[in-house]
């Protein structure tokens, strides 16, 4: 899979915000404070998940073929399904 650049700096965005969880946690921050940065992390993966698959799915439907298989559509849909 090739990686878009914007994709890319999505990532590292996470990454940034992970760091940013451990260095709280070694502050001691509260707890609650954790777990909204947490669950920000979270929500920026499940971003990128959605658009990993959306992206596998377009290429799906628009390769020149045009032929999709049961089984490359099942494979498709089911990245849909892990994702919720």
């Amino acid at each position: 899979m090739k990686c878009d650049p914007k994709l890319a700096n999505r990532l590292k965005r996470s990454e940034g915000q992970i760091r940013g969880v451990l260095k709280m946690m070694d502050e001691g921050k509260e707890c609650g404070e954790v777990v909204t940065q947490l669950l920000a992390v979270r929500s920026s993966i499940d971003k990128v998940i959605g658009l990993v698959v959306t992206e596998n799915i377009k290429h799906c439907l628009t390769d020149e073929k045009l032929d999709i298989t049961d089984e490359e559509l099942g494979k498709a849909l089911e990245m849909i399904v892990k994702t919720r």
